[in-house]
Formats: C-alpha cells, sequence, structure tokens
C-alpha cells in the first residue's frame, strides 16, 4: 500500500523529493499510532483520527506541525479511494487544529535599498550578490526557485523569466529592469568562471565551487548584507518573497494577480498579504489620526 502511495505521489503529483519525504513521514506516524492501537490503515474511522490528532497535541507537537501532519494523512486517504482500497475517505470531516495567525516580516522599500546599497561592487562576489537580491525582490522568488534558475529560463529581452516551482510546475513571472540590468552586469563576471561540467546552464554561481549556489549559501548572504547595511529584523531570502507581494498589494496588485506571480496553487495562501495590508492599515491609523493623537491611547 505505502509503495504504490510513494508511486503515486512520484508519478501522479510530481513532488518534489522534500515533500514526497514529508508526506511519508506523516504516514508512519499514522501507522506508528494504529500499530499500538492494533486498528489497520484501513478500518480507521473519524474517530480513530481525532483520536491520533490529540495524541499528537498530548506530545508536545505544535498545532503548525500537527496540521502539517493531518495535511499528509488527507492525502493518503484520498489515494485510497481513489485506488479502491476503502469506500469512504474518514478524514473528509476530520477538523485540523486552529493555528493562531503569524504575519511573515515585510521589509520597507527603504529597508531593501540599503541592503542593496550595502552590497561591496569591488568584491569578486559583489555583482553577483546584487543580481541574486534585486532578482529575488523583483520576480518575489522562493531561494529554491532562485538557486534553480538557469540561463535558458531568462526571457530578458521580453522582460520575464521562466520558473520552476513546486511539483515542478512552470510559471512566467515579468522581471523588473533594475533587475535585468544587474544580471546583465553579473554575466561579465560570471563568464570568467571556471563552471563545472553539467553546471553550465545555472545562472547564479559560486566562483569558489564553480556550481550552483546551494540555499544555505542564499541564507547566509541575505542575514550578512541585512547586518552590514544596520537592518535589524530577522529576515531570510523568504522575506524579499513576502516583501515583494505585499507591495504590490499596497500599491493596487489584483490578489489573483499577485498568486499567479508566487505560483500559489490556492488563493488563500496568497489571503495572507490583505492581513498584513490591514495590519498595517490599522496602524497607519493609529498613528496618525487626529483624534489618537489628541487622545493617545494608555
Amino acid at each position: 500500500m505505502l509503495t504504490r502511495y510513494k508511486q503515486y505521489l512520484v508519478f501522479e503529483k510530481a513532488l518534489s523529493a522534500n515533500t514526497l519525504d514529508a508526506y511519508l513521514k506523516d504516514v508512519e506516524k499514522l501507522f506508528g499510532y494504529l500499530s499500538e492501537e492494533g486498528v489497520r490503515p484501513e478500518e480507521v474511522t473519524l474517530d480513530t483520527l481525532e483520536h491520533f490528532t490529540a495524541d499528537l497535541m498530548d506530545v508536545g507537537i505544535n498545532p503548525r506541525s500537527v496540521a502539517r501532519i493531518l495535511s499528509g494523512v488527507r492525502s493518503f486517504y484520498r489515494f485510497l479511494v481513489l485506488e479502491k482500497y476503502i469506500e469512504a475517505d474518514p478524514t473528509l470531516l476530520l477538523e485540523s487544529p486552529k493555528i493562531p495567525a503569524r504575519l511573515p516580516e515585510v521589509l520597507s522599500v527603504e529597508e531593501i535599498d540599503k541592503i542593496i546599497d550595502s552590497i561591496d561592487l569591488s568584491s569578486k562576489e559583489g555583482q553577483r550578490n546584487r543580481a541574486i537580491i534585486e532578482t529575488l525582490y523583483s520576480c518575489g522568488l522562493r531561494v529554491s526557485e532562485l538557486c534553480s534558475l538557469r540561463l535558458s529560463d531568462l526571457y530578458l529581452k521580453e522582460g520575464f523569466i521562466r520558473v520552476e516551482g513546486k511539483g515542478s510546475k512552470q510559471r512566467l513571472v515579468p522581471i523588473s529592469p533594475s533587475a535585468i540590468q544587474e544580471i546583465e552586469y553579473y554575466m561579465a563576471d560570471r563568464n570568467q568562471i571556471d563552471i563545472k561540467p553539467g553546471y553550465e546552464d545555472y545562472l547564479f554561481i559560486s566562483a569558489l565551487r564553480k556550481k550552483n549556489l546551494s540555499r544555505i549559501m542564499v541564507f547566509h548572504l541575505v542575514k550578512e548584507l541585512a547586518e552590514k547595511a544596520g537592518v535589524r529584523k530577522v529576515i531570510s531570502p523568504h522575506t524579499f518573497r513576502h516583501s515583494f507581494a505585499t507591495h504590490l498589494l499596497e500599491n493596487g496588485a489584483n490578489l489573483r494577480v499577485i498568486q499567479a506571480m508566487l505560483g500559489h496553487e490556492d488563493i488563500g495562501t496568497t489571503e495572507i498579504y490583505t492581513h498584513i495590508d490591514s495590519t498595517r492599515l490599522r496602524s497607519e491609523i493609529v498613528e496618525h489620526h487626529p483624534r489618537n493623537i489628541l487622545h493617545p491611547s494608555g
């Protein structure tokens, strides 16, 4: 059953290796619980799953992680129905624990400019780093999408790049003139690197390793640049993606457009940015409304 489920995830759902591993671990957790309870996977009921959820919470797993595990369990039971192992899906009425809203950190345009301006262009990889930050912010990329970006994905004359997102799904994303310019400047430095065979098509190359950058290298780069620029917020490459979406929304972009740009399958994932916007709106009103200035709270 598990072997067929794994094949389904690989060939039908086209999941990445990391996502595949997570889904299988979710099911393994369920199987461990069922083994202790003496229940076969085909015999599971809603009541069984509710007890499983309670058990996860009792051992101290946080609500966000429990919700993620239950997402994997739902996927497994949808597969069992599809393959006719069972007739009814016991997860249909299964509720996930409520997750408190956690708004991602967002950089202001001024903070992004400070980070870009802090990059030393006289250093060996300064121009590359500038192109990386401009591309992250201009296109709202995930760090994995940035690291896997290839020369053959660039349509700079047309003003687009092709991005391979989650589940190997491709999308075309507009790229800003400033990011295009920084990439074109970087190409002169890139052409001086003796790139290892098999990595010639990757855009962002480590001069030391002579191959494409890893995710962890971009994480370290972003943290170093933020510290150098005097930006006190705790940020990661993903912060530029959040900032990209938030700034688009603040400037009147349609939520569906932002969804397409980010590569979100579900509009609900994109809607977090409406919460950021409304939170910021309230903050601005509280700070600047004359009644609040005349009668400060507290």
